[in-house]
């Protein structure tokens, strides 16, 4: 039998030892909503769109939903390492508040699904579960080889950073009003995820040692390439589309013309698009390079 990780939480310490984290935990508690009575759902009106407007929609919908019940989970897995390791309680303080906005957008993406004609509880065809189904952070957050900070990087900085130049860039393109007011509330809980992350990782940047460097690059790269390109978030990121139907693959295109969110793919990787705001941090090392040159030209690989 494994021996039983012991907990070092004594001496216990809860005065904020981080001001900037600080108080975005104190700005999360002030900027609460609700999905069923924030949204202007009477605005939504799916009759007035086509049979295959609303399926790429209600397609789209439920893979948000699927990304976001996953980040439900790996939160507490984080807010675990964090007490195991007993890391400052202004990072405990702030998981907890993300552990519960996950759980928000993940009911609000379910309620637009369903809104909009059904929610999806499984992908077409089963294999593309392997693709949408995790990215891997329970397993790296209980992994003694993979350091805090390289999940961190992998997931705040990196994946998470995605998402924000993803919706960024299609936010304007949604409009309908229930969408785009979700979409809004989402992004701005994303961007203090996102804030909380880089400012961790400035504050610690001066002492990584030369094994955290590549600890972090290791676990940069394997996310950007074994599961953004795998098609975690968007389906037509996979070469060839992997296992995903053709419907799948194109419901992002669909949706998003159509004024009910998706980013719609394009040319230029979100990730090279961001490495200039990244280039001055000290933790990024050789973490600059983007495989969009190496996935096909033909089938799904147009990168947002």
């Amino acid at each position: 039998m494994s021996a039983y990780l012991v907990e070092a939480r004594y001496p216990l310490e809860l005065a904020p030892a981080m001001p900037d984290v600080w108080e975005l935990w104190q700005r999360a508690k002030t900027l609460e909503w609700d999905p069923e009575m924030d949204i202007p759902w009477a605005e939504l009106r799916p009759e007035r769109y086509t049979e295959a407007q609303i399926m790429a929609a209600r397609l789209h919908w439920s893979r948000r939903t699927w990304g976001e019940y996953g980040a439900i989970s790996e939160s507490p897995a984080l807010l675990l390492r964090f007490c195991l390791e007993n890391r400052l309680p202004d990072l405990r303080f702030f998981f907890t508040m993300r552990t519960q906005e996950e759980g928000r957008h993940a009911e609000a993406s379910w309620l637009m699904a369903e809104r909009l004609g059904g929610y999806f509880p499984q992908p077409q065809n089963p294999p593309t579960v392997s693709a949408v189904g995790t990215h891997g952070v329970r397993r790296m957050a209980f992994d003694p080889e993979t350091s805090l900070e390289g999940i961190f990087a992998s997931l705040v900085c990196a994946a998470e950073e995605i998402l924000i130049d993803a919706f960024k860039a299609t936010v304007h393109k949604a409009t309908n009003p229930a969408v785009r007011r979700l979409m809004e509330l989402i992004l701005r809980d994303e961007v203090r995820h996102i804030a909380f992350g880089w400012q961790c990782l400035d504050a610690w940047a001066p002492t990584f040692a030369p094994e955290t460097v590549k600890n972090i690059e290791r676990a940069v790269t394997q996310m950007i390439q074994n599961v953004e390109f795998n098609g975690y978030r968007n389906l037509w990121l996979a070469v060839e589309g992997g296992s995903a139907t053709a419907i799948e693959i194109d419901a992002d295109r669909v949706a998003c013309e159509a004024g009910l969110g998706a980013p719609r793919p394009r040319t230029r990787c979100a990730w090279c698009r961001s490495s200039s705001r990244r280039s001055g941090r000290a933790w990024r090392r050789g973490v600059s390079s983007c495989r969009c040159s190496t996935i096909p030209s033909s089938g799904a690989s147009r990168v947002v």
